[in-house]
């Protein structure tokens, strides 16, 4: 049996629809992920199917408690919702980076750093050292560091770019692409827990939020990188009021 995304079968437990109407809603749901979309033209039907699923709707969940009852943040002006977005991130992120230690440790990676520097290589032909760094959105002094590490181990070449002798570039080696290849089956293993119990449909609806998410920091870590949160948050709210 067909599996509709969540929106349409959302709409058919809260008002029956003919079918007509069912086809016109999700052209315009699609025009709207089309016009919400910035940065590519291309998608695919999980990343549209996860915006419906995120724009219908999930039911209330069970979740552990992570505050106490001491001080109330909402009596002082403080958004328990989003508090709670930041510090969830951050404990995704701890608890993903405890299941990659140990898939990590029969390889010959050091860190999760140096295999997303290495995977991210294996996409492209060549990348300057800036290039590679700033799509790993870090620190250049870190950042080169790492570079440092995978060349020193032969995981990385550097050559002199043909059209700027100044520029340095840097590729993955046939022994940096074998170690990818080999840890590949422990890091999908990782990714399948880190999922944990989200349906499909949920697992969709999260990878579009957090690629959302990606374009909008990602803009501004490139372009406004110095300025004050103060002024960011500022014209976050702003563009929210006009509906933006």
């Amino acid at each position: 049996m067909k599996k509709y995304p969540a929106i349409v079968i959302h709409s058919f437990k809260e008002n029956v629809m003919k079918k007509e109407e069912i086809l016109k809603e999700l052209i315009d749901k699609l025009f709207e992920f089309s016009r919400n979309r910035k940065g590519t033209d291309d998608y695919s039907m999980d990343e549209f199917v996860g915006y419906l699923n995120a724009r219908s709707g999930y039911g209330d969940i069970s979740m552990r408690k992570i505050s106490g009852q001491e001080f109330d943040f909402r009596t002082e002006g403080y958004s328990s919702t989003l508090s709670d977005i930041s510090i969830l991130l951050a404990l995704m992120y701890r608890y993903a980076k405890s299941y990659i230690k140990k898939a990590l440790r029969r390889s010959p990676f050091q860190t999760a750093d140096e295999f997303s520097y290495l995977i991210t290589l294996m996409t492209y032909d060549s990348l300057t050292k800036s290039e590679l760094i700033n799509k790993q959105v870090m620190e250049k002094t870190s950042g080169t560091e790492v570079i440092k590490r995978l060349i020193s181990r032969g995981f990385i070449s550097e050559f002199s770019d043909s059209l700027d002798k100044r520029s340095k570039r840097i590729s993955i080696t046939g022994k940096g692409r074998k170690a990818i290849l080999d840890i590949l089956p422990a890091m999908n293993t990782v990714s399948g827990i880190i999922a944990g119990n989200l349906t499909k449909d949920e697992v969709n609806t999260l990878a579009y939020l957090l690629k959302k998410l990606d374009y909008f920091h990602n803009d501004i870590y490139t372009h406004r990188h110095n300025e004050a949160n103060e002024d960011i948050y500022s014209d976050i709210s702003h563009k929210s009021l006009k509906g933006s």
